[in-house]
């Protein structure tokens, strides 16, 4: 499955626009736990063919800034939303993001 690298609010905005469920990830690319989560997004996409983008929150911060303001959730990083149609049907941070969390959010 590939990730597509949202680098531009246009990207972003293209991202969101597509029908369906998408995965949205936001990631520092300087902290720990972020590493741990980046590793389960990654092992779950291995076995899923959903839709995925990631942005990096440092080296692309308006991005990352939009996705706070255009959703209403607090910025936090790591962060993970599940989108349907455009809006934010699910969303975690943190320890929270694991391969099993991202599993049961999609099978609602």
């Amino acid at each position: 499955m590939s990730i597509k690298q949202l680098k531009s609010i246009e990207d972003l905005n293209e991202f969101v626009q597509q029908p369906g469920k998408q995965l949205l990830f936001k990631h520092s690319t300087a902290c720990p736990v972020s590493a741990e989560a980046y590793g389960e997004f990654h092992a779950f996409l291995k076995e899923s063919d959903t839709s995925a983008a990631e942005v990096l929150v440092i080296e692309d911060r308006p991005v990352s800034n939009k996705i706070a303001e255009q959703f209403g959730i607090k910025h936090e990083s790591p962060q993970i939303f599940l989108l349907e149609d455009g809006k934010v049907v699910w969303h975690a941070s943190h320890w929270k993001i694991t391969h099993q969390s991202i599993k049961e959010a999609l099978s609602q």
